[in-house]
């Protein structure tokens, strides 16, 4: 059995379809098994027999959570491997501690750039900056400074450079996913 991660866009658990309890009943329904969550904003594990695509994996979760509860965001898989590679090859964040005045970040893309820019582009706002970008999780990396009097639009600029199949998570909430896998 291979290990797997749902991070799924658009979850809101204030809404009743939302929860984690009916997303993981949605992933037993689909023959996945170990399902379990991480946190309550979308994030299953699960394992499965081998030899199925991640693009296989993601339509069936898709599909199925737009059947059964309606919910149309995104699906993103990513597997116990990839994301272990993440943080064994990974040392962008070395040194910085994620906290209220540093933000570090990890937005998973459905689909790799169409070309991987060196140097990486970077948002407007000196407050953001893009550190990384890990192909084998095909994830963009960075950190946001939150100490202004505004929190800068870093999720408006991913979407408009990296298109909207993305979702991002903490690089906490990712560890916390990794653990659980």
């Amino acid at each position: 059995m291979d290990r797997y991660v749902a991070l799924l866009r658009g979850i809101a658990p204030s809404q009743p379809n939302m929860r984690n309890d009916k997303l993981r009943e949605v992933f037993t329904e689909l023959g996945f098994e170990a399902v379990g969550s991480v946190l309550s904003s979308g994030n299953i594990v699960f394992s499965t027999s081998g030899g199925t695509s991640a693009a296989a994996l993601e339509d069936t979760i898709q599909n199925g959570l737009r059947e059964r509860l309606g919910i149309a965001g995104g699906t993103i898989v990513r597997s116990r491997a990839q994301l272990e590679t993440l943080f064994t090859s990974t040392t962008v964040f070395d040194g910085l501690t994620h906290g209220k005045a540093t933000y570090l970040t990890a937005t998973f893309l459905k689909e790799p750039p169409s070309t991987t820019v060196t140097p990486l582009p970077q948002p407007p706002d000196p407050a953001m900056q893009v550190m990384g970008y890990d192909a084998s999780a095909n994830v963009v990396l960075a950190s946001t400074d939150t100490t202004g009097s505004t929190t800068p639009d870093f999720m408006s600029w991913l979407e408009s450079t990296f298109g909207k199949d993305i979702t991002t998570r903490t690089w906490l909430t990712v560890e916390r996913i990794l653990k659980k896998l």
